[in-house]
């Protein structure tokens, strides 16, 4: 007896040239499509961590500079002035330059050299066109105190501007100079404010930092 087996077999067709095109121009397409908006993620992020990176440096000069002027407050002892902010005349890497001046009785963190950190520092600030904001220190305990030029140490690159800004006790309206002002006698006077101005890529910030008075000889906190 014959049993005849039945036929299963099926007609099996490849792909034809223009599908295989079709696929991988659709293919294509879609990692153009994924890369455009990777860059584009990515360049959106960059541009944005910029910012975030010049507003937290703005951030941390200003608070820096603000933690200094409060310990210029602190009593250095009994041959101290008698005011903790003066204008004084630096010798800087340009030449000579009326600067505001202040005093620190330990130092600062920036004030790095190659010896033990040094006591009753006497500081300057101003700004270099060509360098950022600029910090002349100078220990009074130095040998050469007296004839060397003050150590000069970059606070920030990006500060481009500083303005002294002073009130009129008669007519309560302020008045702001980039250079410090004289009284009619002829004496510096010492601004109640300074503004610094920031920039970089494009992007500009202004801080306003007041400057303390002494208080006897309880620190200002």
């Amino acid at each position: 007896m014959n049993h005849r087996q039945p036929n299963f077999s099926r007609t099996r067709r490849g792909f034809t040239l223009v599908e295989l095109l079709l696929a991988i121009a659709i293919m294509a397409m879609l990692l153009v499509a994924l890369f455009t908006f990777v860059f584009s993620m990515g360049e959106i992020w960059g541009h944005g961590s910029e910012k975030r990176l010049f507003e937290q440096h703005v951030n941390a000069v200003t608070r820096h500079l603000e933690s200094m002027f409060r310990r210029a407050t602190l009593p250095l002892g009994a041959g101290a002035a008698a005011e903790s902010f003066t204008i004084r005349e630096v010798r800087t890497g340009s030449g000579n330059g009326n600067l505001l001046g202040f005093d620190l009785a330990d130092g600062d963190r920036l004030l790095v050299w190659n010896g033990p950190p040094l006591p009753e520092v006497q500081c300057s600030l101003g700004v270099d066109s060509n360098r950022g904001l600029m910090l002349y220190w100078q220990s009074k305990l130095e040998l050469h105190h007296a004839t060397e030029p003050p150590r000069a140490v970059l606070v920030s690159p990006f500060v481009t501007r500083l303005e002294y800004f002073y009130r009129d006790e008669d007519t309560g309206s302020w008045r702001s100079d980039t250079s410090p002002q004289k009284s009619p006698d002829g004496h510096w006077r010492v601004p109640d404010t300074i503004k610094l101005t920031f920039a970089h890529a494009g992007a500009t910030a202004d801080r306003t930092l007041t400057l303390p008075a002494r208080n006897g000889a309880l620190p200002l906190f």
